[in-house]
């Protein structure tokens, strides 16, 4: 849905944690940063159904995560250690002067590469990087290792129990043993259909070389470096899959799995060279757009839901699987009437995206309107023929009317979403255009 900094995980997972949508759910934090709140948080929610919750992996809320479960282990922070000095990146545009320093010549190490198919400042393999290598095993095994030896305790404990397993990984620094990232030769690897050296827009987006996301790659980008942090990202990936792989089989092992409902997803997608970006902070599809795989019973295998939802019906999903009464201030829905086939439209008439004031988006009937209010562009693409948003038909005489259409319930849509960003005078302008 979006979030309300650059940081988009940090408004995924409050809004997960909370069931408000994005701007309800940075009013709503307020609470947890005066140690208030707690009580409607998903997990106490499941507590008070007699669940017995648990914990560990990356949390990156205002709430404490011992407030809120029962049980926690290896709380991470928002994105792995010190890798590469990446707190020394996000400081490093403070005084920066472009006209005294070259941006390459102050860059810590692990961002604005590789500069060529030389540049060896870098490895993912390499535990003297620290990051997910920090403490001496790689973060997604110490959190599988957890998960594991949580089974191990639910095994004679009648109580139900809720794990909340948060695995940082495919986040950047994008590390793997070298095992995996040699299953991916950088040489067979195709850059995205929409890859170009830079995206036009990415100043009036806020995606321009001062966000740190996009820093980790090269401006201009070049083909070699895109291909470079696409293998990583599959070799991360991979090895997060075996541990994911890992967890499921000890569930079955302790016959576990006949009774217990697995919901996979994420807090974000990421472009990795689409539209020349890298990081997480537009509302094209490849960052808005997550995996969101259920598994147990009743579940019919290899089901395919074309419906649109958001990630956080995760939450309302789960609440009804354990019969937890729904709070009314729970703004996501449950997405079991589609999988069990009583339901057989999603519950959402169109899909909102906020990023900061710089980006609004709508997803409806088909079609995907984005907004960059600060320069007064409109782009509109035909979702059904340009699934790789590379058209914008906002301007085409067929067009006009979906455009002036899409950019109305925009505006409704950002009503209900209490957005208080005023994008009235730009519809206006476009109407009075057309």
């Amino acid at each position: 849905m979006g979030a309300w900094n650059g940081a988009v995980c940090v408004a995924s997972r409050a809004m997960l944690i909370s069931g408000r949508s994005v701007w309800n759910a940075n009013q709503f934090r307020q609470q947890w940063v005066k140690g208030q709140g707690m009580d409607q948080t998903w997990a106490k929610l499941m507590e008070k159904q007699g669940y017995n919750t648990y914990m560990t992996g990356k949390w990156h809320v205002d709430a404490p995560a011992d407030k809120v479960f029962q049980h926690t282990t290896h709380v991470r922070p928002g994105m792995p250690g010190d890798a590469w000095d990446h707190e020394k990146m996000v400081n490093v545009f403070k005084n920066y002067d472009p006209a005294v320093t070259p941006l390459a010549d102050i860059m810590p190490v692990g961002y604005n590469r590789p500069l060529d198919e030389q540049d060896t400042s870098w490895s993912p393999t390499d535990p003297k990087f620290k990051g997910y290598w920090a403490g001496g095993k790689h973060w997604s095994e110490v959190l599988k290792d957890d998960a594991l030896k949580f089974i191990e305790t639910t095994e004679n404990d009648p109580k139900p129990f809720f794990m909340y397993l948060a695995f940082n990984a495919p986040h950047d620094p994008r590390q793997a043993p070298k095992e995996f990232l040699d299953k991916y030769d950088v040489n067979e690897i195709s850059l995205p259909e929409s890859w170009q050296e830079a995206y036009p827009y990415m100043d009036e987006m806020g995606n321009g070389p001062d966000l740190r996301d996009e820093a980790l790659a090269p401006f201009p980008r070049t083909e070699y470096a895109t291909k470079k942090h696409i293998q990583e990202y599959y070799a991360i990936i991979t090895h997060l899959d075996e541990q994911i792989g890992q967890i499921l089989t000890a569930l079955e092992d302790k016959g576990k799995m006949d009774n217990t409902y697995v919901i996979f997803t994420a807090d974000h997608g990421l472009a990795m060279g689409k539209h020349g970006l890298i990081g997480k902070q537009s509302l094209y599809d490849h960052s808005i757009r997550a995996p969101f795989i259920v598994l147990g019973p009743e579940v019919p295998k290899g089901k395919r839901i074309s419906e649109d939802i958001y990630i956080q019906d995760a939450m309302a999903t789960s609440l009804q699987l354990a019969q937890v009464p729904t709070p009314d201030y729970i703004e996501f829905n449950s997405v079991m009437g589609m999988i069990r086939g009583t339901q057989t439209k999603g519950p959402y008439p169109a899909i909102y995206g906020g990023y900061i004031d710089l980006q609004r988006m709508i997803r409806k009937d088909g079609f995907k309107l984005i907004v960059y209010p600060g320069s007064e562009r409109v782009l509109l693409f035909d979702m059904k023929n340009d699934p790789e948003e590379m058209n914008d038909v906002s301007n085409h005489p067929e067009h006009k009317d979906k455009t002036i259409k899409m950019f109305k319930a925009l505006i409704e849509l950002q009503h209900e979403m209490n957005d208080v960003l005023d994008l009235k005078p730009l519809y206006q302008k476009l109407k009075e255009a057309a």
